[in-house]
C-alpha cells in the first residue's frame, strides 16, 4: 500500500467527524485543566509562599520544650539497693533581637514569591497564545488539505476532458502528459497536507491531552484592522506590563537581597534567651525534692573567622546578581523585538488579506476566461492548469493570511502583557457556531 493509501483512512476520519465541534474557549478550558506547565507555575507560587513563611518564621520566637521521666537504681556492696525515680522538664525561648541576615533573607523570600507570581501570569498568557496559535494552525492545515483535494478533483475532471479530446485527436499528447503530471503533483501535495493536519492536531493534544474531534471554522465577513498607535508607545507599554519582565525584576531584587544576606554574615548577632529547668531525677531527688532554674540572657555572637566561607558566599551572590542583571537585559531586548515583530506582522497580515482578496478575484476571473478560451481553441489546457493553480494558490494564501493575522494579533497582546480571556472570547466570536456548521 502506498503512502496515500495509508493516510487515506486518517484523512477520511477527519473529514467525516460529527457536526458538534470544539470552539476556541472549549479547547482553552481543556488546556487549563490539562496543561502541566501551567500547573507547575501554580505550584511554584505555593513554593514561594512556603519559603516566605519559613524566612518570616526565623524572625519570630523559637520555643522548644523537653520532658523526661527516668528510673535509676543504685547498688553498692554492703548497702541496701536504692531506687531514684524522677522527672525533668526543660523549656527554652529564643528571640532574635539583631540579625540582619535573617531580615534580608525574609526580604529575598518576598521577592522570590513575587517572581513566581509574575511567572504564573506569564504562564497563563503563554497558554492563551498557545491555544490560539495551535487552534488556527490546525484550521490552516485543514484548509490546505481541503483546497488541495478540491484542486485535485478539478484537475481529475480536466484530465477526463483531455482524454476525450485526445481520443478525438483534438489535442497533442504533451497536453495529456502535462495534466497527468499536475495531477500526480497534487496527489503528493495531498499526502503532505494530510500529514501536516495530523501533526497540527497532535500539537493541540499536547495542550489538552485529548485529540479534538472537529474545530469550528472562521466565519466570513470579519474585518481585519491594523493595530493603532505608534510602535514606540507599545514597546513602552510592554516594558511596564509584560509579566516576564516583572518576574525578572523581582529576580534581580531577590539576588540583590541575597547579597545583603551574605554581607550581613560579617555583623554581630544578638538574641534574647529565656530558659526554665525543672528536675527531680536520680540522686538529686535525695538531696532536694526539686531543682528549678530560670535563666534570662542576652547572647551576642560576633563572627571572627570562618575560613573564607562568608567571603566566598558573598562573591557568589554578587556574581549571581550580575548574571540576573545580564539576563534581564537580554529579555528586554527580546521583548522589544517580539513586540516589534508581532506589531509589524499583524499589520502586514491585515494588508495582505486585502491584497489577497483582490488577487483571488483576479485569479478566479482569469481561470474562468482561460476555460472559456479553451472551449473555443484560443487557450491551451496548459493555460487552464496554470490559471487554476494560481487561483488555488490565492485561496491558500488568503486563508493563511487570515489565520496568521489572528495569531500575530494575540501574540502582540501577549508581548505587551494585556492578553486575557476576553481576547479569547472576542476571537471565539469570529468562529462559526455548531448551529451554523449544521446548517451547511
Amino acid at each position: 500500500m502506498n503512502l496515500l493509501g495509508k493516510l487515506a483512512p486518517a484523512m477520511l476520519l477527519i473529514a467525516t467527524q460529527p457536526v458538534v465541534a470544539d470552539d476556541l474557549l472549549g479547547i482553552y478550558q481543556q488546556a487549563l485543566q490539562a496543561d502541566p506547565q501551567l500547573r507547575t507555575a501554580e505550584l511554584k507560587v505555593d513554593v514561594g509562599n512556603a519559603q516566605k513563611g519559613q524566612a518570616l518564621g526565623q524572625l519570630l520566637p523559637q520555643i522548644t520544650g523537653t520532658a523526661n521521666w527516668s528510673s535509676n537504681k543504685q547498688s553498692v556492696p554492703g548497702f541496701t539497693d536504692r531506687d531514684y525515680n524522677g522527672t525533668r522538664y526543660y523549656v527554652s525561648l529564643s528571640q532574635s533581637l539583631i540579625d540582619f541576615a535573617k531580615f534580608w533573607d525574609w526580604k529575598r523570600a518576598q521577592e522570590v514569591e513575587n517572581q513566581y507570581s509574575a511567572e504564573l501570569t506569564e504562564a497563563q498568557h503563554t497558554l492563551i497564545f498557545s491555544v490560539v496559535q495551535r487552534y488556527f494552525a490546525a484550521l490552516d492545515a485543514e484548509d490546505q488539505l481541503q483546497l488541495t483535494q478540491m484542486e485535485r478533483q478539478a484537475t481529475e475532471t480536466e484530465l477526463e476532458q483531455v482524454k476525450k479530446q485526445f481520443a478525438k485527436q483534438l489535442i497533442k499528447v504533451t497536453d495529456l502528459y502535462e495534466v497527468e503530471a499536475r495531477l500526480d503533483q497534487l496527489k503528493a501535495d495531498e499526502i503532505e497536507a494530510g500529514s501536516n493536519l495530523i501533526i497540527a492536531r497532535q500539537a493541540m493534544k499536547e495542550l489538552t491531552n485529548t485529540l479534538p474531534t472537529s474545530l469550528n471554522t472562521l466565519r466570513e465577513g470579519i474585518e481585519y484592522h491594523e493595530l493603532e498607535g505608534k510602535l514606540d508607545d507599545w514597546i513602552a507599554v510592554a516594558k511596564s506590563q509584560n509579566p516576564q519582565l516583572a518576574a525578572q525584576q523581582s529576580a534581580i531584587e531577590a539576588a540583590s537581597n541575597n547579597v545583603a544576606v551574605q554581607k550581613s554574615r560579617y555583623l554581630p548577632v544578638v538574641d534574647l534567651q529565656l530558659n526554665y529547668f525543672d528536675t527531680d531525677t536520680g540522686y538529686q531527688s535525695v538531696q532536694t525534692s526539686h531543682t528549678q532554674t530560670q535563666v534570662a540572657a542576652i547572647n551576642v555572637n560576633v563572627p571572627i573567622f570562618t575560613g573564607g566561607t562568608t567571603t566566598h558566599r558573598m562573591f557568589e551572590a554578587q556574581s549571581r546578581l550580575a548574571m540576573t542583571q545580564e539576563e534581564n537585559e537580554a529579555k528586554v531586548r527580546a521583548l522589544v523585538k517580539e513586540t516589534s515583530d508581532a506589531f509589524s506582522a499583524s499589520n502586514a497580515n491585515a494588508r495582505r488579506i486585502s491584497a489577497s482578496e483582490k488577487a483571488l478575484t483576479s485569479a478566479t476571473k482569469s481561470r474562468e476566461a482561460m476555460q472559456s478560451g479553451l472551449k473555443y481553441g484560443v487557450q491551451t489546457i496548459a493555460d487552464v492548469l496554470r490559471a487554476q493553480q494560481v487561483e488555488y494558490k490565492a485561496k491558500r494564501e488568503l486563508a493563511k493570511a487570515k489565520y496568521e493575522y489572528i495569531i500575530n494579533r494575540v501574540r502582540f497582546l501577549k508581548a505587551i502583557g494585556t492578553v486575557n480571556e476576553e481576547n479569547l472570547q472576542e476571537v471565539n466570536g469570529w468562529l462559526s457556531s455548531a448551529a451554523d456548521m449544521g446548517s451547511r
